[in-house]
């Protein structure tokens, strides 16, 4: 299999070394980026954005917010499959739909950075095939957990996994005095981990999320509500949220 990367990333690095190809070309507007993620991959070469060459499969991962037209410039590249890695479904289905017609199409989305996987790695298969199932393969046989759902039920599902965790737990880093860890509770260590996890992350990326789904407002509202409890009401409180679990 033939793949070129548009987008040299992290992620973009991460679906080259896992997605079964027996090639790989990458392509990225800082062509540096392009070319150190090459030099990480046997025989991997770099190509412009521009280049009329073609290939098997085209995987889009760059921003979510620059997926769609990513998708307009780059599908016709593709003689079998469009992939893309963005993180977003919506707007990527729609515009796989629309530009990449009479190819498969799929959208994938690794729930982890790069330097923790495998994990778990929802998709929508808007257009199935053999190539799809051969890089659904690949990645279920680098330890990873593929599931199929849908975009509706994948975007409401970051609301709450993306939007809202990532408030929370930045909320509480800014909140937070530091503390000798020997203090530190069975609940405040671990969220001590998720800030240091978090923040070692791009800030860009998060921005992009909490800008692309809906949540943090509601995260803002319950924490408000907590603050201005009375005793009862924070016990009832206590208590519905442990109902829902």
């Amino acid at each position: 299999m033939q793949l070129l990367v548009v987008g040299a990333g992290e992620m973009g690095r991460w679906f080259a070394r896992h997605s079964g190809a027996d090639s790989v070309a990458f392509a990225d507007r800082d062509h540096t980026v392009a070319r150190n993620a090459a030099a990480e991959h046997d025989d991997a070469t770099t190509v412009p954005l521009d280049t009329d060459e073609r290939f098997e499969v085209v995987c889009i991962a760059v921003p979510m917010t620059a997926v769609p037209e990513a998708i307009a410039d780059h599908a016709e590249k593709a003689t079998e499959a469009v992939v893309d890695v963005s993180g977003e479904m919506r707007d990527s289905v729609a515009a796989l739909a629309d530009h990449a017609e009479g190819r498969e199409r799929a959208s994938f989305h690794p729930l982890f950075s790069a330097s923790n996987a495998p994990g778990n790695v929802p998709v929508v298969v808007d257009r199935d095939g053999p190539t799809i199932e051969t890089i659904r393969d690949s990645l279920s046989a680098a330890g990873n957990e593929v599931f199929e759902t849908t975009p509706a039920e994948h975007d409401r599902a970051m609301e709450t996994v993306q939007a809202k965790a990532h408030t929370a737990v930045l909320a509480y880093a800014l909140a937070a005095d530091d503390v000798d860890p020997r203090f530190h509770t069975t609940l405040s260590a671990p969220l001590e981990e998720l800030v240091e996890q978090m923040v070692d992350g791009t800030p860009e990326v998060y921005a992009e999320i909490q800008e692309r789904f809906a949540g943090r407002e509601a995260v803002a509202e319950a924490a408000r509500e907590l603050a201005d409890a009375d005793r009862e009401t924070f016990v009832d409180r206590y208590e519905e949220a442990g109902e829902d679990r």
